[in-house]
């Protein structure tokens, strides 16, 4: 018995059934493709969680250093001037640097894009080309069933 080509095999199956087969096989893709979306999206905000913790505890370390430093430089330069003026020109200081900060930041900020999930994105384009291929080949290709030897349609 000789095996029958894909080909041959389609072309004796119903059309009905063709669509049927190729609906189920879409909703399944898709919903593997959301699934793949989710898994990256929770991956990177995983991520995003860990290093936003890291940065929030060396913020706070920071913040103490800041202010101990600053308080010490107050003191040292109150000994050359009135404290008044020597905590006041520590102060304006730090606030010309949150200025320049602050700006640098929203520079930064305004040039990141959103996180989205770039391998399934991909994977979907790449199976909506292949099923727009798929399918124009089945419209132009003949999916009817060939008619068998000696068997005459009246």
């Amino acid at each position: 018995m000789m095996a029958q080509r894909p080909s041959e095999v389609a072309a004796e199956r119903p059309l009905k059934d063709l669509f049927s087969e190729l609906s189920g096989e879409l909703s399944f893709l898709v919903s593997r493709e959301v699934e793949l979306a989710k898994t990256e999206l929770q991956e990177k905000a995983s991520l995003a969680a860990k290093g936003g913790g890291a940065l929030a505890v060396g913020g706070v370390a920071a913040l103490v250093g800041v202010v101990m430093l600053s308080l010490a430089a107050a003191w040292g330069l109150a000994e050359v001037i009135p404290t008044g003026f020597a905590f006041l020109i520590v102060a304006v200081i730090w606030l010309v640097v949150a200025a320049v900060m602050a700006t640098s930041g929203k520079k930064q900020l305004s040039k990141m894009k959103p996180p989205a999930p770039e391998q399934a994105l991909s994977s979907m384009k790449q199976d909506i080309q292949v099923a727009k291929t798929s399918l124009s080949r089945g419209v132009s290709g003949s999916l009817s069933p060939p008619r068998a030897s000696g068997v005459r349609r009246r």
